[in-house]
């Protein structure tokens, strides 16, 4: 519902894709097919070729077909038959997936995580919220009641524009030094790669924006760094039999590092 309601407020394309053990990595991206009126190979496009793609419980199908989405997620291209296609921009993936000791699961290799801006855990709603989903689904399903507030090209005006949100440099040092404190800290066996600090950088950005200021503090790296590198960070075995979380490691880290003054003597809180 969230992938959906996502792409009818921005007027875009919108596919699903059920991931299951069967699932085959042609099925996304698309394949060849032989016209026997025209006696050519047509390439038909698969579900990627989209601007908002679900992938819905994309552990339960395997590797193979986890890494038909790689060059895509990183790179907005899909290579078939030798031949790479360039997707239409605006290009997301919002992937569910179940819990990586459910029976039947193939969890996802460090490189396909890398790949994801922000990882949330939803959960389950609170009772109050639960009685007024209730309400709201008695007649209908208020998804289908939603207007378009903005245009796919609005969205990439909107990308472009926050690039040029200024990141001063020590907020520069601030957030590069939560990633490679990532990288060395005693309880982790994987920290941080150079796409996890580029993700953190325009995620601040992005944050800077949409609280109407055009210059990033060290407020707004605080505020996202959970959901960007959470995901990111693989624990030591031993680390994860004394109870420790990737969650509450990247907050130890955060909470350790000095937080940079800007100009004007100001500190972020």
């Amino acid at each position: 519902m969230l992938a959906r309601s996502l792409a009818r407020s921005l007027g875009a394309t919108f596919k699903r894709v059920q991931c299951t053990p069967d699932l085959l990595p042609t099925d996304v991206t698309g394949a060849s097919i032989y016209n026997m009126k025209s006696g050519d190979f047509e390439f038909r496009p698969g579900p990627v070729f989209t601007n908002l793609l679900l992938a819905d419980e994309i552990n339960r199908t395997t590797p193979r077909t986890q890494a038909a989405l790689l060059e895509a997620m990183a790179e907005g291209k899909v290579t078939v038959d030798g031949t790479t296609r360039t997707l239409e921009a605006p290009f997301l993936v919002i992937a569910t997936q179940n819990p990586v000791d459910h029976e039947g699961t193939f969890p996802l290799p460090e490189a396909q995580l890398d790949r994801f801006l922000m990882k949330f855990a939803i959960g389950y709603p609170s009772m109050e919220d639960e009685l007024t989903m209730l309400d709201k689904l008695q007649a209908g399903h208020p998804v289908e009641q939603l207007e378009a507030v903005a245009s796919a090209a609005e969205l990439v005006a909107c990308q472009q524009s926050v690039r040029q949100v200024h990141v001063d440099p020590k907020v520069r040092s601030y957030l590069l030094q939560i990633v490679h404190d990532t990288r060395q800290h005693e309880d982790v066996a994987l920290g941080g790669s150079p796409r996890a600090s580029l993700a953190l950088f325009r995620a601040a950005q992005a944050m800077a924006a949409i609280r109407g200021r055009n210059f990033v503090q060290p407020d707004d790296v605080k505020k996202i760094v959970g959901p960007i590198m959470n995901h990111r960070v693989i624990l030591k075995p031993e680390a994860r039999l004394r109870h420790k979380t990737a969650e509450s490691v990247v907050a130890e880290i955060v909470a350790e590092i000095a937080v940079p003054v800007l100009g004007g003597g100001v500190a972020a809180t």
